[in-house]
């Protein structure tokens, strides 16, 4: 056969294998996602008024739970906090993490709000990460959740009398599988800002990496001592939730590692608290039914089983063998990835999160 004919005879055959494991994998998770059937919601007898983050894929999973479960459910900016209180009078006011795009007098309004009589909750979402600003805020609420473990004993030295671990969950509407377009194609996806502890693994990982079809996104990764090796599968800045939902679909391997703790450019953690619990990443890779690499957190096996559900590694070499090893064995890869699809879409959506803080803040349930 003439080079040139055989050349695209080969890229043909390559081009329909890659298709059909993808399709494979398509089928395999709506049946998984068809499969599980969602409890209706619990309804409850109560006003709230909820103050969004400015993180629209939480916000809106949270909001979505929220105006299925309430009485009435009502959405502030946290510019506008006791202002919407004052008109309103709701039961409870329901704060998201309180953080980032809440005024400078985001506390006095919300010491004006429980002056009302209105209970008041927030539920922090970067801890132990900032803990030099979050221990100026949970002091002025009623109830402080967290979805960080390690930091529970600190908030309660500041006096804080109810604090509960909440931990966070994934907005199903948003990360779930899809078809995707093969430019989203890849074996290994990162995505995420290079804090130094990852910028130490995949410095540790690039030349072995680099062999690879990987996608890298976020910003600092310019930082890496071997930078050159793995720049051109980088994707500087910030990328939308869409686009990474279609590069985690598109991965056969999506690899998450948790920042570090320590205090630093990186980190306001200056009383350096422990970081124990999982990120949200944790539950969006695997509602996409994708296979996840994660690295190890305390509480991990609360939520997957690892080696059932997902898998963990402890440093890069642990990190490349497994890379290795699910690469040649695809159906051991698919069948982890959708045990960790079913997991998370039955036990870790935001519907779920949402009824156990109802019943932990003592919401009404209303009689059927």
């Amino acid at each position: 056969m003439h080079p040139l004919k055989e050349t695209i005879a080969q890229a043909a055959r390559v081009g329909y294998e890659e298709g059909f494991k993808h399709g494979m994998r398509d089928g395999a998770c709506q049946a998984v996602v068809q499969s599980v059937i969602q409890p209706p919601p619990v309804r409850r007898q109560v006003r709230v008024l909820f103050v969004p983050q400015g993180f629209d894929a939480i916000d809106e999973g949270i909001t979505a739970a929220l105006t299925a479960m309430v009485s009435e459910l009502f959405i502030a900016h946290p510019t506008r906090m006791a202002e919407m209180a004052g008109l309103l009078r709701p039961d409870w006011l329901l704060v998201m993490n309180g953080l980032h795009v809440f005024p400078d007098d985001h506390l006095a309004q919300i010491d004006a709000i429980r002056a009302l009589g209105t209970q008041t909750a927030i539920w922090f979402a970067d801890d132990p990460y900032v803990s030099e600003d979050t221990k100026d805020i949970a002091p002025h609420y009623d109830v402080v959740f967290t979805h960080e473990l390690g930091i529970i004993p600190f908030y309660q030295a500041l006096g804080c009398k109810q604090v509960y671990n909440m931990p966070l969950a994934v907005n199903q509407e948003r990360f779930k599988p899809r078809a995707v377009p093969s430019q989203y194609f890849s074996d290994v996806c990162f995505i995420g800002q290079a804090f130094w502890n990852r910028v130490e693994l995949f410095d540790a990982a690039a030349a072995r990496l680099a062999g690879r079809k990987v996608f890298i996104a976020g910003g600092l990764w310019d930082r890496m001592r071997n930078y050159k090796l793995l720049e051109p599968a980088i994707r500087h800045g910030w990328l939308p939730v869409d686009e990474s939902i279609n590069y985690y679909n598109g991965a056969r391997i999506v690899i998450n590692l948790h920042r570090g703790s320590k205090p630093g450019p990186d980190n306001r953690n200056a009383h350096q608290l422990p970081a124990r619990s999982i990120n949200p990443r944790t539950y969006e890779i695997n509602a996409c039914g994708t296979l996840q690499l994660t690295d190890v957190r305390e509480d991990l096996p609360n939520y997957y089983r690892p080696g059932w559900e997902l898998d963990t590694y402890n440093d890069a070499e642990e990190l490349l063998a497994k890379i290795d090893y699910y690469l040649s064995h695809e159906d051991e890869r698919r069948q982890i990835a959708l045990r960790g699809l079913r997991r998370t879409i039955t036990d870790h959506t935001f519907a779920r999160r949402l009824d156990q803080i109802a019943d932990m803040l003592g919401w009404q349930k209303v009689q059927p």
